[in-house]
């Protein structure tokens, strides 16, 4: 499935422009009370119904939250409600909370039930990144918004103490509400209290995790509701004449008519308990008061708006079903899912690479020093070559062979094109600070660019996961050159501070079919026999789609070449010595004020522009990314728990929308086309 979309919570007012949501969408929702003459045909018809005829109002993405059995379950898809609906994953949601709705052998509920759907119509951005989509969960809250909030952008300043995931107006409604209900204000007076602070159009509807109860409310009267005692239900759309169209269907088969349809005027909110579907109308001002019990009524002889005491129950999870990331079998040891290449799983559920794991064994500080002593020169002169990305293992490596190991080093990088701003800026940091040269290569950076959008839709033609590894081949040519500034400068020992084993990522190659288990400490090592099977798996990749054989050709075959044919003949820092994250990223954020990307739990790769596109196609398509065998890898260690890795991934995973730009504009490509087109791709889950 498509991802949840999530930005940096601070500092985001320049790149959220290009993003920026409105809406002016249908939404809809039903209750059915304890006896309701609500049967699973009639629950799914009912539904069914309300998509259809609140889809001319947003046909660009869909969902709802069906709350049920103590949990509140929300799907969703940047797709129509038509074909939302014809999908087989809204029908696997769909069958289960079918399956779990009580009907007895009357037809009638034995539990109450409760629906609020979706309909979005985008004017602005896009709606592949599926968190931006609706219904939206804000910690106790999940509801949906028609309208526009004009002003988010200065509510977010206001309030940094509450927590931003999205790139949308609509989250800043339901944060506000979860911040007020947390000041102990009642529901309705919360709701009051946001309308006081937004500016713009709002119609919403949502539940509370601790209340069996509907929320309505409007700033603009677009809501209608009715209630059809004589079946049990309670019914909302945004149009009139959505909701008598819908009730002349006669649904669950009531005597009601459209006579029975009423407006909520602007600033009114309603409420409806699960336990009785009856609707209580309560009012607000401009200013955001009222809401509470002591707010007048919209119809005399109604009961007041309840006290937040009055509507409490027990807590009801809200469950993210929009994917079955959260379903796939992961190893009960570290955080693998059944989805990674060659894997398996023992009766306890462990699986083979925990079972077959071997602790790091490092070749000592003594064994470093043993080669760099042969090299280190006497006068001040260069006397080694690092390879030298401006992430964060070749910034602390190049940080420890200078200061740490008295070297002299020249650092050389390789841009391509795909090297980080956030990079460029740290390298400097780190050169300028420790006084060492930096010797720089820049490719044709237009054509290496080129060449990978020519082989990113080549691969929508026919996507393999093995070949998604092209994309990054124009990055290889990092060994030639260094292999180059040995020869220019006479200068024969060359160190790379990657190498470092935890961050193996052995399902690249996995995907293309080959098992590697003989590079051992090693982590770019490849078994000759595995050498020529990937050739050969490429090749026939290139025989079956014949795209590939574009200008970019030869630059690839010369990257193959310099990653596996040309002798390895560099010394690897991290093979010898320990590597902590913790110390690296400490020690290069207080001694050189070190940049890192926010929103991110780690800082691995932020020096490579394409990580975030690669890793939103492997966790789109198999479950995982390079941050889960990142992580997996560390559990083996004894550097962190499974609890810590789960908690780590789930922020990671979250695509970054302003790193995915940079990509899709520096490569040429239409975000929104190639993402929505990664989203269709066959799961692997």
């Amino acid at each position: 499935m498509a991802l949840t979309a999530a930005r940096p919570r601070r500092g985001l007012a320049n790149g959220r422009k290009r993003f920026k949501r409105y809406r002016m969408c249908g939404i809809f929702g039903f209750i059915a009370r304890r006896g309701a003459a609500c049967d699973r045909a009639r629950f799914q018809g009912a539904l069914t119904r309300l998509f259809k005829l609140s889809e001319p109002r947003g046909r660009e993405a869909s969902g709802l939250v069906i709350a049920n059995n103590g949990t509140a379950q929300v799907f969703k898809r940047g797709s129509s409600p038509s074909r939302m609906l014809r999908s087989r994953d809204y029908g696997m949601f769909l069958d289960a909370n079918l399956t779990a709705l009580d009907v007895n052998s009357e037809g009638r509920l034995v539990g109450p039930v409760a629906v609020i759907g979706h309909c979005r119509l985008v004017t602005a951005g896009t709606e592949t990144f599926i968190g931006n989509n609706q219904p939206i969960i804000a910690n106790h809250s999940v509801g949906v918004h028609n309208g526009i909030v004009t002003n988010d952008a200065a509510l977010w300043e206001r309030h940094p103490e509450i927590n931003r995931e999205l790139d949308t107006d609509s989250e800043v409604i339901f944060r506000l509400i979860d911040r007020h209900c947390g000041e102990a204000l009642d529901v309705p007076a919360a709701i009051a209290r946001m309308f006081g602070e937004i500016e713009g159009a709002a119609s919403i509807a949502f539940f509370r995790d601790d209340a069996d109860t509907m929320m309505l409310a409007t700033n603009t009267g677009s809501l209608y509701h009715a209630h059809l005692e004589d079946v049990g239900v309670f019914v909302f759309t945004s149009e009139r004449h959505t909701l008598e169209s819908f009730l002349a269907g006669r649904p669950f088969e009531s005597t009601a008519n459209g006579a029975d349809v009423r407006q909520l005027a602007p600033r009114t909110g309603c409420w409806a308990a699960f336990e009785d579907a009856e609707p209580m109308v309560f009012e607000f001002d401009a200013a955001g008061n009222g809401g509470n019990a002591d707010a007048p009524t919209n119809a005399p002889g109604e009961r007041p708006p309840p006290q937040r005491d009055g509507i409490k129950g027990p807590r009801r999870a809200i469950e993210d079903r929009t994917d079955h990331i959260a379903d796939i079998r992961r190893c009960k040891k570290c955080i693998l899912p059944e989805t990674y290449p060659f894997i398996d799983f023992n009766a306890d559920g462990v699986c083979n690479f925990c079972r077959d794991h071997e602790p790091q064994d490092l070749l000592g500080r003594d064994a470093l020093e043993e080669i760099l002593v042969r090299h280190r020169s006497t006068d001040g002169s260069p006397d080694c070559i690092v390879g030298f990305s401006g992430g964060r293992d070749s910034s602390y490596g190049l940080h420890l062979i200078k200061t740490k190991f008295g070297m002299n080093p020249i650092a050389l990088t390789y841009d391509w094109g795909m090297v980080t701003g956030i990079a460029r800026r740290n390298q400097a940091r780190i050169c300028g600070k420790l006084g060492i040269e930096h010797v720089l290569r820049a490719a044709d950076i237009p054509r290496k660019r080129r060449y990978i959008r020519k082989n990113i839709f080549a691969w929508l033609k026919r996507p393999r996961l093995g070949m998604v590894p092209l994309f990054m081949a124009g990055d290889k040519f990092f060994y030639h050159y260094c292999r180059e500034l040995r020869k220019e400068t006479g200068i024969p020992l060359v160190i790379f501070c990657a190498g470092n084993p935890l961050e193996r990522t052995d399902f690249k190659g996995g995907f293309a079919g080959i098992r590697e288990s003989q590079h051992g400490q090693r982590l770019f090592a490849m078994s000759i026999s595995n050498k020529v099977g990937l050739f050969a798996w490429y090749a026939w990749q290139y025989v079956l789609n014949p795209r590939y054989f574009n200008e970019s050709f030869l630059d690839t075959v010369w990257s193959y070449f310099n990653s596996f044919v040309e002798k390895e003949d560099f010394l690897y820092l991290y093979h010898y010595i320990e590597w902590d994250e913790d110390t690296i990223n400490r020690t290069l954020q207080q001694e050189y004020g070190w940049e890192t990307v926010e929103g991110r739990t780690t800082t691995w790769r932020i020096g490579d522009g394409y990580t975030a596109f690669i890793n939103y196609i492997y966790y789109t398509v198999a479950g995982f990314s390079e941050y889960d065998t990142y992580r997996a890898q560390q559990i083996r260690q004894g550097l962190i728990t499974r609890d810590e890795a789960l908690a780590m991934v789930a922020r990671d995973n979250k695509p970054n929308m302003d790193e995915l730009d940079d990509f899709a504009k520096h490569t040429g490509i239409n975000l929104e086309e190639v993402l929505t087109r990664i989203n269709s791709i066959e799961k692997l889950y």
